[in-house]
């Protein structure tokens, strides 16, 4: 296999749950799925998740950190709390990797030493705490910084983040630019899509203008040697084979574009 592991993130089969997502990923052909601890109560259990990997012998990529509003009060309120628990999720079912929000603005206290906090966990765990590009928040014409230290990783010396393409659309930040001020630092990828929005869309890759294939082709031809996980939005979908129809243009569209054509196969075809 000449290219990254694409996996699925649970969170694009919501409002369906947890074991949804791990059905889907196998019946359409992911690799590998990214635990988004929420709500769903199978989501924060360890044995819960560990159960469902074994039954659709699909391995666990990631663990997302229940770090997003709708989720503070998911694991207590005490973030590095939340971390910890995430880490060791993350190693109970063998994924190496948590995803991390960088903190609100309002959580000054966490945010104060959140760069070497990340940093003191990734040395006590062994797990790479890959934190993720944000955006500011758009109300009309203003922009608000709502994290801190900041919503770019490229700004701070973290070992491991995250690109989201949705969220890269939000700022107007350019995935490419920002993969090269990462360089080996990148670790993970949330591939998905959306236009100049000040909504945090989550498309399909392919629907959107960020410019998801050109990415995905520059991280083919650097080597990128990260997880690739899909984390797109199907609430809109009202069957289940709608749902999957997505999944399943959504897993091709990683397929074409992260796959590198082995140099002695393109001389076959004349190139």
């Amino acid at each position: 296999m000449n290219r990254p592991r694409i996996g699925l993130s649970t969170s694009s089969v919501y409002p369906e749950s947890t074991a949804h997502g791990f059905a889907y990923a196998a019946s359409v052909g992911y690799e590998a799925v990214e635990v988004m601890v929420g709500i769903d109560a199978l989501s924060q259990q360890v044995s819960a998740v560990r159960h469902l990997s074994e039954h659709h012998e699909m391995p666990v990529s990631a663990i997302h950190a229940p770090c997003l509003l709708f989720t503070q009060a998911v694991w207590g309120v005490e973030p590095w709390g939340k971390l910890e628990r995430s880490a060791a999720m993350a190693k109970e079912v063998g994924a190496e990797v948590v995803v991390v929000h960088p903190p609100f603005r309002w959580q000054k206290e966490y945010a104060r030493d959140f760069v070497n906090g990340i940093a003191a966990l990734e040395e006590s765990t062994g797990i790479a705490f890959a934190v993720e590009n944000m955006y500011p928040w758009r109300a009309s014409r203003r922009q608000m910084e709502m994290y801190l230290p900041g919503w770019d990783p490229s700004d701070e010396p973290y070992a491991n983040t995250t690109i989201d393409l949705s969220h890269a659309s939000i700022a107007r930040s350019d995935p490419i630019a920002m993969a090269e001020r990462l360089g080996p630092r990148l670790r993970h990828i949330h591939l998905t899509d959306g236009t100049d929005s000040a909504k945090d869309e989550h498309l399909v890759p392919g629907r959107g203008d960020i410019g998801a294939a050109a990415f995905l082709q520059h991280l083919a031809a650097t080597g990128f040697a990260g997880e690739v996980v899909l984390e797109i939005n199907t609430r809109r979908c009202t069957t289940r084979e709608e749902r999957e129809a997505d999944l399943l243009e959504s897993l091709e569209f990683a397929k074409q574009h992260l796959t590198v054509v082995p140099v002695e196969d393109r001389s076959t075809h004349g190139e």
